[in-house]
Parts: structure tokens; sequence; C-alpha cells
């Protein structure tokens, strides 16, 4: 996969007019908090001073992961396949959320273990049958990993709007992307490895001897991309793929939780400047999240102790975006509602 550069947002000048912008609305200095950090940023994203949120897109990429058959998951690898098809229906709760809050949605078949068919809700970018299982050899190729990324490209690369939420279904995905946060931040392993669907305290020990097991095989590769393609999944380098495209247009990439996070941590590796265009919805219950997030400096909109994934933290975040531009663009100035200002 070509890596296009992204741009930093750095505008002083622009920076600065919208910083006049929001300091001359009719309110203390400050006082609509977050907002007025996440209208300065949208604006330098888009490099304008009238920055707007059109035509949001939710992308959930699907794949099945060869590690499920270590017992990783309280759930059947047979899920992924079950769930893809709730999402075509419009039975899931990012589905719900999807609606209510007017996303675009995009549902992907990136290496799901199942053959669907020629569907027309659904996109058939499928690689593989599922990853390998990494205990024993690498999850993909490097060829598999490209592919996967390239495919990815090519959705985002096909959406009109000007920000897109990341999500993803693949039983036992919180394996894998437990090993990428490791291997990414040097975090000990022990602080990356958490319940997922609902371990209990003995089956996260298993699934923390099940990743040691993998890295005692595989090694600590120093490339992005061979890390990816050792211990990620499909679904994972698809996200990653996303976001990077997403970016490299200009558009807001919503960051929904621990998974997703996982996938941001190596595209940060590949293209740093990608972190200027996240917004971080939400602070997952996912053991290993918060520290995601603290290695990342960054602050999460949300704190609803999701652990769904599928872009639920994305759905539920996009209304601060819309009050972010909404109020930049329609709140008046003091001068034009003769409001007298504060003294000097």
């Amino acid at each position: 996969m070509l890596i296009e550069q992204i741009t930093p947002i750095h505008n002083p000048a622009l920076a600065a007019q919208l910083k006049h912008a929001i300091d001359h609305k009719t309110k203390p200095l400050g006082s609509l908090g977050r907002l007025e950090g996440l209208a300065l940023q949208i604006g330098l994203i888009q490099q304008t001073a009238t920055p707007t949120v059109e035509r949001p897109a939710m992308v959930i990429y699907a794949a099945d992961h060869g590690v499920a058959e270590e017992r990783i998951s309280l759930y059947p690898p047979c899920v992924t396949r079950q769930m893809v098809e709730n999402f075509l229906a419009g039975g899931a709760a990012s589905s719900v959320l999807a609606r209510q809050n007017g996303f675009e949605v995009v549902i992907v078949d990136g290496g799901v273990a199942h053959d669907f068919g020629a569907r027309a809700d659904l996109v058939d970018c499928k690689v593989r049958h599922g990853s390998r299982n990494f205990v024993h050899e690498p999850a993909m190729t490097h060829a598999e990993c490209a592919l996967a990324m390239t495919r990815a490209k090519a959705v985002v690369d096909g959406l009109a709007g000007n920000v897109v939420a990341f999500g993803e279904k693949g039983i036992g995905n919180t394996t894998p992307s437990a090993a990428l946060m490791h291997l990414m931040t040097g975090i000990p392993l022990a602080e990356c490895v958490g319940a997922g669907t609902g371990l209990n305290r003995e089956g996260i020990a298993h699934k923390q001897r099940v990743i040691e097991r993998a890295l005692a095989r595989h090694g600590y590769p120093q490339d992005p991309l061979a890390v990816m393609a050792t211990y990620g999944g499909i679904e994972i380098a698809m996200m990653a793929a996303g976001m990077l495209a997403a970016a490299a247009r200009r558009k807001v990439v919503l960051v929904d939780g621990f998974i997703a996070t996982s996938a941001l941590l190596v595209a940060l590796k590949l293209q740093p400047a990608l972190i200027d265009y996240c917004v971080f919805s939400h602070c997952s219950d996912e053991h290993g999240h918060t520290q995601m997030l603290q290695y990342l400096g960054v602050s999460p909109l949300l704190h609803l102790n999701l652990r769904l994934g599928e872009a639920t933290g994305c759905a539920l975040a996009l209304p601060y975006l819309q009050a972010a531009v909404n109020f930049l663009s329609e709140m008046a100035t003091f001068e034009a509602a003769a409001v007298s200002e504060a003294l000097a």
C-alpha cells in the first residue's frame, strides 16, 4: 500500500482567526469548554474559518481471527458472520445509533470466514477467510496485509463527507489489539490484556499466555507493518489504512475504543501527523484503553463505560462535533447582538 503523506494542521494565521471568532461569541471566554477546542481543530483540519460536518460516514470493517481457535473469547467465530447480517439488517447497536445521528453506514467484508455472495449493501473487500492463528504463524503475509490496507483505503476514498468514524467486528479481536498495544507502546503485556467479551480472571490470564506464546515464536518486529501483519487482524489493518486515507483527504477521523485505537497506534508510526485529525470519541471500559489514551496524550469526549466497539462511541460523539461547528457558524458575536463584553 502506498502511504500518502499527511500534512500537519498547523496554521498560525487560521488558528488566530478561529480563536478570535470563538472568543467573540456572546459568552465568557472559554465557557463552551471542549466545544471550543473542537471547533478550532475541525477548522484547522478543513483549513477554513467556517468548518462544517457534512455527510458523516461510519465504516465498519469485519473479519475473523485464527487466534480464536485458542478460545480467547466467550463467543464462537460464527458470531462475526451473524453480526454482519445484523448490521445489514440495521439491528446492531451501532446501526441504531448511526441512524439516530445521521451517519451513512458502510459495512465491509474484509476477511469474514463466510461467503456472503453478491450483496448490494455489503462492500466485498475480502482478503482471505480470516487471519491465521498467530500463535503458530503470522496472522497475515506482508502481501495480504498490504492488500487489506489498499482495499480499505479505496473504501474511504469513495466517501463524499468530511467526517469518518471507524468501527470493527471480529470475534477475538481484543487479543491482537492487546498484542499491538504492547508492541507499539512498550506498556507491559499484563496491562494491555482485558476481559474483551466478558472473560473472567482465569480467561484473561489465558489470553495473556496466548499472546506470550506468540511473542516467544515471532519476537518483536521493528517495522510497524510487520507488526500488523504478524500480530494484527485484517479488519484492524483496514481501520489503520482507512484512518490514514481519511486524514490525507483532510477528513475528521473519529476514533472509537480499544480495538480502533490499537489500529491507530500502528497508523501513527507510519504517519505521526495523523494525530492532528483524530477526535477520540470515548474511553472504553476495556482494560488498557485508558493507558492507550494516556500514552497518546489525548482526552476523550465521553466516559460512558462502553466496551462494545462497532463505532458505537463514535456515533454518540458526533453531536458534539455538530455542536462545535454550529456554535461557530450560528452564534452571535457581542457586536452583532449589541451585548456588552466583559470589563477590561
